[in-house]
Parts: structure tokens; C-alpha cells; sequence
């Protein structure tokens, strides 16, 4: 929620410029994301994954096979792209200061348009696990459906219509002067 408000809140400060008072707590909320997304990271690593990269990239022991297999296919990718967003997300973080924007200059703002596409890899990251990972498998019983998933799909879809509508709006202003 906090990456999606930190995201939103420009094209519906562009869409509806009275709204412009969510611009003040963008950074904020960009930064409680990154550091909860590197609480959940460390809590995969440690808890699940137990320090082993083969079992953050879906590869386990299998004692009756007596090797290490890939249980899931899907899941090393979903990792790794979560991992690529969390990174993003913490030079985002580490750069999301008035000191760093005067360093920087006109840098800044261009590595800080990538937080879109911290949005993107987290709903891909999230659409696996909440889509496909927790499903019948020949190996596990799948978890109950989550009930994120429906307001997860109307979050990103809201998300990429304000986007588009911003952008439209964007072009026809400028078309116009």
C-alpha cells in the first residue's frame, strides 16, 4: 500500500491538482516501503530460505531422490525479481534526501522516475505468489485463496489507468500550448 500511495500520488496530483497535498508525504511513504520490503526480504532469507541461495531460487533436498531439485519453477524468478525491486527500492531510499537532490542535480529525478518500475516488478513479484505459487502441486496442498487477490488486481489496475489518464492529460496540455 505504501509503494502504491508513493506511486499514485503523482498522476493524481496531475489528474486533480487540488490533491497536490499528497506530493508532501511521497518520500515518506517510499521509504516505509523500502524498509518494511527489506524486513520481509531479510524474513524470507532467513526464515526461509534459511541462508541458502539455492533454496531462495525453489531448489531443495529431496531425500528419497538424494539430490536437489527445482520444486518450483516459478519461484527463483519471483525471488529475483523481488530482490531487483528491493535494491531499486534502497537506492530510491539512500537517495531520497534534499542533500542527495542538490548532489546529484537533474540526475536525481531521472533515477527516481524508476520507482515505477519498483511498482512493476513488485506486482509481478506478488501477482506470482498470489496466482500461481499457492496452487495444487503434485508435492503440496495448496493454502486457501488469499483474499488479497482481488484488491491486489484493482490496486495495479487503478494504478495504470491513473497513469495512462495523467499521461493523456500530459500530452494534450502540451499539444495545446
Amino acid at each position: 500500500m505504501l509503494l502504491f500511495f508513493s506511486i499514485a500520488s503523482g498522476p493524481i496530483t496531475r489528474l486533480w491538482p487540488r490533491a497536490a497535498i499528497l506530493q508532501t508525504f511521497r518520500r515518506q511513504a517510499g521509504i516505509w516501503f523500502t524498509i518494511l520490503a527489506l524486513i520481509h526480504g531479510f524474513l524470507v532469507w532467513d526464515g526461509w530460505a534459511l541462508w541458502s541461495v539455492s533454496r531462495f531460487l525453489g531448489y531443495e533436498f529431496i531425500p528419497q531422490l538424494n539430490r536437489i531439485v527445482r520444486l518450483e519453477p516459478g519461484f527463483g524468478l519471483a525471488n529475483i525479481i523481488g530482490m531487483l525491486g528491493l535494491f531499486m527500492a534502497v537506492v530510491l531510499m539512500a537517495t531520497s534526501s534534499e542533500r542527495a537532490l542538490k548532489l546529484l542535480g537533474p540526475s536525481w529525478k531521472w533515477l527516481h522516475h524508476s520507482a515505477s518500475t519498483i511498482f512493476y516488478l513488485s506486482a509481478i513479484h506478488t501477482g506470482y505468489f498470489l496466482y500461481i505459487h499457492y496452487t495444487i502441486s503434485f508435492h503440496k496442498n495448496p493454502a486457501p485463496p488469499n483474499w488479497f487477490r482481488i484488491p491486489f488486481l484493482v490496486l495495479v489496475a487503478f494504478l495504470l489507468l491513473i497513469k495512462w489518464l495523467a499521461f493523456i492529460k500530459t500530452v494534450r496540455k502540451r499539444k495545446a500550448a
